[in-house]
């Protein structure tokens, strides 16, 4: 097969057509797209994006979905904040609170749902719920202000137009993409997604691959969440709020078949990406709120019609 014919078929090469096409007319329409400062804003909105996109994604690699995403990230992140607001916690004993409470969340979700036999997306429903409630209960409604310095420079700090956060996401981005290509646990979660009886049959352990899922799902989330209050220089509790489009559009949007088995890095990457550079082109054009979420909306709908397309079974 030519390298022309490879590329067309990988899950990546269209959407990178379809985003430097997008991103060269914004351009040309609208030339302060293109400044550093707007990009600045695009790459510091993608560096947390592409981390929630990766919670969904390796959820979705099993054949499941995670309506909890969001209210993992979000109580990670009030509790990172607090810990340094309430009790002076130093900073590195704050994140690896805030990566604890990202384990335990996807820790429940995933062995509530192997145990009970329940479907995912009613387990993490529930969780959901619990997980926003604590939020709440712990914040009254009420944001944590008193964050470091140390942290409120790092979550805005820049090289060029390279926000420090993208570093971090950066290097995450390619640790999950080694994970999953490269490392047994990696390959066995398409397995399980794949072909849950013949993956059984194989001699993997069906309830670890799925708790082992749940549980990096719930530490992305966390991160993605502590990376949040770095940015806003403030624990708010309404972060993680608006998560569950954009972790379930962009990795079906990167290739990913929601009964399982396929998923791609590079992909779920790029779908971010095309979310990011739609949004910021309807902000540049005056584009009314409301047709934002109307857009959005309709892009999930795209997405899922797209995940039919590819297994139509």
């Amino acid at each position: 097969m030519s390298t022309t014919m490879q590329l067309l078929r990988t899950d990546w090469f269209g959407l990178l057509v379809a985003f430097l096409l997008g991103a060269i007319m914004l351009g040309v329409a609208q030339p302060s797209f293109l400044s550093t400062y707007n990009i600045y804003v695009i790459l510091t909105a993608f560096a947390l994006s592409v981390l929630v996109a990766l919670s969904q994604m390796v959820i979705v690699a099993i054949g499941q979905l995670n309506l909890s995403v969001g209210a993992i990230g979000g109580l990670a992140a009030i509790t990172f904040a607090g810990a340094m607001d309430l009790w002076n916690v130093p900073i590195p004993v704050a994140i690896l609170i805030g990566l604890m409470v990202g384990v335990a969340g996807g820790a429940l979700n995933g062995v509530v749902t192997h145990v009970t036999g329940l479907n995912a997306f009613v387990v993490t429903l529930a969780t959901l719920s619990i997980f926003k409630g604590t939020n709440i209960g712990i914040t009254e409604a009420q944001p944590f202000y008193d964050i470091p310095e140390a942290v409120k420079t790092f979550g805005n700090a820049r090289f060029g137009f390279f926000p420090y956060l993208l570093f971090v996401s950066g290097a995450i981005l390619v640790a999950v993409w080694v994970f999953m290509r490269r490392a047994v646990l990696g390959r066995q979660l398409l397995a399980v997604g794949g072909n849950r009886n013949a993956a059984e049959l194989s001699g993997i352990s069906i309830g670890r691959v799925v708790v082992a899922a749940h549980v990096l799902s719930g530490t992305l989330a966390a991160v993605a969440g502590m990376l949040a209050v770095a940015r806003l220089q403030l624990g708010q509790p309404t972060i993680g709020d608006d998560w569950l489009i954009i972790s379930f559009a962009a990795p079906v949007i990167g290739g990913a078949v929601l009964a399982g088995g396929h998923v791609s890095v590079g992909g779920t990457l790029l779908g971010v990406a095309i979310i990011m550079l739609i949004n910021n082109a309807l902000v540049l054009l005056n584009v009314n709120p409301y047709a934002v979420q109307l857009l959005l909306g309709a892009l999930i709908l795209a997405a899922v019609a797209l995940s039919r397309f590819r297994d139509p079974a």
